[in-house]
């Protein structure tokens, strides 16, 4: 089916409008790279079947940033990636999206704090960013499997926190092998319903390792105190550590440490925002059915 269909279909003509699925299916209304360039923002909300005004209100203030300027950051993505090819910066520029080059210019300076002609390099992480339901979401792999899930407010922001993760690492824009599991990620995020069964290529240490495979082990709907997991591995005393071993997972979700809470059910922390992680555990509840 072709993402740009219609959304109408969401919006229930006698109750509430469905706004996580519209804005979602917005996204993915703009964000493929067919060449028809970004729809305007009077197409998008004929297809979703609401107003132009109200689709840009909810969707600024849901997700953080325009229609415009989310379809503007893809461009970026995608010109990161277009000047690993052959030919010349500028020919990237407009093989990316962009109608100007001072566009372009302006944009990597901002976001990535490089002209376009020094993004070039061969690259040995792969990575895709979007929009979730949580904000920005920033998905990286290597050939082995997924070894960065995280999200956060601002695209730039994410990508240095990856950089700084990975000092040695070469990063490339991987749109095309990695959109698949950026969406299944991103419709568990609005509506949990399996587990989510993606390659992963962890690091850490062996102590780190034994705590993230635990984590994995914990049901969906349910959580573990810091203390009891500690037990389950076999360290009784070491809930500091295995909070350590949490503080540091660098895969949102698919390591799901979210589901790892205090001695007295409070949300100790979480490295990407407690509101997120209360977020995700409320939505999780909600989709185990009641006994």
């Amino acid at each position: 089916m072709n993402a740009r269909t219609t959304m109408a279909s969401m919006k229930n003509a006698t109750g509430p409008i469905d706004w996580p699925q519209i804005l979602m299916a917005v996204c993915r209304n703009i964000e493929p790279d067919d060449g028809e360039g970004m729809p305007k923002l009077t197409q998008l909300a004929a297809r979703a079947g609401v107003s132009a005004s109200e689709l840009q209100r909810q969707f600024t203030r849901r997700l953080g940033v325009s229609p415009k300027a989310y379809a503007q950051a893809l461009a970026l993505h995608r010109l990161t990636q277009n000047l690993r090819q052959d030919g010349t910066a500028l020919d990237a520029v407009f093989n990316a999206g962009y109608e100007s080059s001072a566009a372009a210019y302006a944009n990597a300076g901002a976001a990535l704090g490089a002209a376009p002609g020094k993004l070039r390099g061969v690259l040995d992480i792969g990575w895709w960013m979007g929009l979730s339901d949580l904000g920005w979401m920033l998905l990286a792999a290597t050939d082995r499997g997924i070894c960065w899930l995280a999200f956060g407010e601002q695209p730039g922001a994410l990508l240095e926190d990856l950089r700084a993760a990975f000092p040695k690492a070469r990063l490339r824009n991987d749109e095309a092998r990695l959109y698949g599991w950026f969406e299944r990620v991103r419709d568990f995020v609005l509506l949990p319903r399996e587990a989510l069964d993606l390659p992963l290529d962890i690091q850490g240490t062996a102590f780190q390792s034994r705590v993230w495979r635990a984590l994995r082990q914990i049901p969906l709907g349910e959580t573990v105190s810091y203390g009891s997991l500690a037990a389950q591995i076999g360290t009784p005393t070491g809930a500091r550590a295995v909070a350590s071993a949490c503080a540091n997972n660098r895969i949102a979700m698919l390591i799901p440490c979210h589901r790892v809470v205090g001695s007295d059910g409070r949300l100790a922390g979480y490295r990407w925002g407690v509101e997120r992680k209360a977020a995700l555990l409320q939505r999780e509840a909600t989709a185990v059915p009641s006994a």
